[in-house]
C-alpha cells in the first residue's frame, strides 16, 4: 500500500487554515467582550471624601 501525499498534504493544510482561523475569530470575540466589560458600568460619583480614601489615593 502507498501512501497518498497528496490526500495527507491536503487535511494537514486544511487542519492548519481552521486552526489559524479560529484563533483569529476568538481574538476578535475576547476584544469585543473585554470593550463591553469594561464600558458596562458607570463609575459612581462620591458625595464626600473620607480620610480613608485621601490616605488610599496617595
Amino acid at each position: 500500500m502507498e501512501i497518498n501525499w497528496i490526500v495527507i498534504g491536503a487535511v494537514v493544510i486544511l487542519v492548519v487554515l481552521l486552526v489559524v482561523l479560529t484563533i483569529r475569530k476568538n481574538q476578535k470575540e475576547k476584544k469585543k467582550l473585554t470593550d463591553l466589560l469594561n464600558n458596562d458600568f458607570k463609575k459612581a460619583e462620591k458625595a464626600d471624601v473620607d480620610a480613608e480614601d485621601s490616605a488610599n489615593e496617595k
